[in-house]
């Protein structure tokens, strides 16, 4: 007999990042909420090394004139690196861009506008909450890493069972050594990227791109498993 979606599973297809928000804070229950659910994340050995800083209001908006500045004076200092490499994933980061701009209306020649596009990251995308998610790196930091990405899994999903929305942005990355400095942050603690949220503005043009996936065949390997990836 078939199995019917779960309500876990109408979350995860629900889910988008939008790239444009309505300015209405959350409210400090639902961020609570929000926070909450995340913390259950698994971890390795449950140690728990995540350490996340939210910023909302005066200091989301300081802290968005301090990236962009940055921005404007080519001061990267990102922590981790990132790269795509030359194959297939430079292949769909290259796709997802296009149809991005297309949704903007931005046409690949124009790179004013292109820059102005980039630099909306640096203002949350109008967002009125910033979660900035850091660890510690112990050994070459993979598996903390992986364990910040099911946290931030989580919060992405709790945000969007509450109707809101979240967008993860590595950009804000980028910018590791400026975010820290506004946040009081130790050196020891390494930005891996950044969630922008609140409630997705329904009615913009960008929020209507869809962005797809590949197909289970392209990236599941199946042994001894019959019958899942049938018909495909």
């Amino acid at each position: 007999m078939p199995t019917t979606a779960s309500p876990f599973t109408d979350i995860a297809l629900a889910r988008r990042s939008p790239r444009q928000f309505l300015p209405a804070p959350v409210s400090p229950s639902d961020i609570r909420g929000v926070l909450e659910d995340a913390q259950t994340a698994p971890s390795n050995s449950n140690t728990q090394q995540w350490t996340v800083h939210v910023v909302s209001g005066t200091a989301r908006d300081a802290l968005s004139k301090e990236l962009l500045r940055a921005e404007e004076e080519a001061r990267t200092s990102p922590d981790f690196t990132a790269d795509y490499g030359d194959g297939v994933y430079q292949e769909r980061a290259q796709a997802q861009a296009a149809g991005h701009y297309r949704a903007r209306g931005i046409e690949r020649a124009d790179r004013k506008g292109r820059r102005l596009a980039v630099r909306e990251n640096l203002e949350f995308y109008g967002a009125p909450h910033a979660a900035f998610l850091f660890m510690p790196v112990i050994g070459d930091g993979v598996r903390t890493a992986g364990d910040i990405g099911m946290y931030a899994q989580n919060f992405l999903l709790s945000l969007a069972s509450r109707g809101l929305g979240g967008i993860p942005q590595t950009i804000l990355g980028f910018y590791a050594d400026t975010v820290r400095e506004f946040l009081g942050v130790p050196e020891d603690l390494k930005l891996l990227f950044g969630i922008s949220f609140g409630t997705a503005d329904r009615t913009a043009p960008v929020n209507e791109f869809r962005r797809g996936r590949v197909p289970l065949h392209q990236s599941v390997v199946l042994h001894d498993t019959p019958g899942v990836l049938d018909g495909q």
